[in-house]
């Protein structure tokens, strides 16, 4: 099957281009992908064996947490997205200065 795979941030750094297409067995699932990405560009996708808690991992725009996960069942032509952490804000209040308390 032929799978689309977008990267962004730094994981698009890290392979060289915003879009890979690529060919796996029928039977891949998202975390034989994230596996085979980890191994050919170093992408820190796992922690002690689980994905990475931080990261987004989206197949045809809904995140693999909310489906079966790393088990999640890919077939021929889904898109898989993957975005690194996101942090937080500048930590500045976006109150007004004289806003009542």
């Amino acid at each position: 099957m032929t799978l689309e795979l977008r990267f962004f941030a730094n994981f698009r750094e890290a392979v060289g281009q915003k879009i890979v297409e690529r060919e796996y067995p029928d039977d891949a699932t998202v975390g034989d992908v994230l596996a085979d990405l980890t191994d050919e560009y170093g992408l820190d996708l796992f922690e002690d064996g689980d994905l990475r808690t931080q990261l987004s991992i989206m197949k045809n725009g809904k995140d693999v947490v909310h489906l079966d996960g790393v088990d999640t069942p890919l077939s021929d032509g889904d898109t898989l997205s993957v975005f690194p952490p996101v942090a937080g804000g500048s930590g500045e209040s976006t109150r007004a200065p004289d806003a009542e308390r």
